[in-house]
């Protein structure tokens, strides 16, 4: 989806990629598939997938019931998502390295190059039904994270919505990060799940509703698939959790074209302009 920061990243994951490769007994070809920033790094092994994340030594050790090993123990098999297969992790100066063995995906990622989309990628209303129905099931399962904490609601809404914090947030088990590059065309698949965990009602429908302002018609359709959601007052805190997530990566200098469109939806929401900036430079 991106490219490594610089020759320095490039050479780390690269070669932390081929370890993970070598310890797991998996001969990986294909061109290489960089995350966001360098920080993870994928490649296919025959009808596999291998990828690698890094992080700081510090936050070294999966977390019981959470991201992708807490998915495959917790979420329900209805729930589609890439079959998890091995895990190899180990620690080499300051970093940590996880790797996940998955399925390869033979279908197309709706938005492999960003988040959001600019164009209506003309998705089957079977592929409506499918998200609605792997929502649903996903918001009945046993979340053990809590993604998008009280504590960031209650910094964020002001800051970044310019409207006090709700005095309560309702919470159901969530995928955490459902935009256009974490899902497929058809048949839908749910990928990247390191954020799942219990998140506000109605914040996943509205952070794909967030990354779909620039396609209006692709965005109304999020509204009407999921309008007993995002119609409803915790359904609304939700959407606006989304929103203000989105405006702090304004501020930081993502998502420019966006930006507009993500103000005037907040306010029309909240009847109060929020006071981030819509263009910015993005900070080191």
């Amino acid at each position: 989806m991106n490219s490594p920061v610089n020759e320095e990243v490039q050479a780390l994951m690269e070669a932390a990629h081929d370890r993970a490769a070598k310890a797991l007994g998996l001969t990986c070809t294909g061109p290489l598939a960089w995350g966001f920033l360098g920080v993870t790094l994928g490649r296919r092994a025959g009808d596999r997938w291998l990828r690698v994340s890094r992080t700081a030594k510090r936050h070294a050790g999966r977390k019981a019931g959470e991201g992708i090993v807490g998915a495959s123990e917790l979420v329900p098999d209805g729930v589609p998502r890439p079959h998890l297969y091995a895990v190899h992790d180990w620690t080499d100066g300051e970093w940590a390295f996880e790797s996940e063995v998955l399925d390869y995906l033979t279908q197309p990622i709706v938005s492999p190059d960003r988040a959001d989309i600019d164009h209506d990628p003309g998705l089957p209303d079977e592929w409506w039904a499918d998200l609605r129905q792997a929502l649903a099931l996903l918001a009945e399962a046993e979340g053990v994270k809590a993604t998008v904490r009280d504590g960031w609601i209650e910094r964020a809404f002001p800051q970044f919505l310019g409207i006090p914090a709700p005095a309560k947030v309702e919470r159901v088990t969530g995928h955490g990060d459902l935009h256009w590059g974490n899902l497929t065309a058809a048949p839908l698949c749910l990928l990247d799940w390191e954020r799942w965990g219990r998140v506000p009602f109605g914040y996943d429908a509205g952070l794909l509703h967030a990354n779909s302002l620039l396609v209006p018609d692709v965005a109304a359709r999020i509204r009407k698939e999921f309008a007993p959601i995002l119609d409803t007052p915790a359904g609304r805190i939700g959407e606006l959790a989304a929103l203000a997530e989105m405006l702090q990566a304004v501020a930081r200098g993502w998502y420019p074209d966006l930006a507009p469109r993500l103000v005037a939806r907040a306010e029309t929401l909240t009847g109060v302009r929020p006071p981030v900036p819509v263009h910015s430079e993005v900070s080191a």
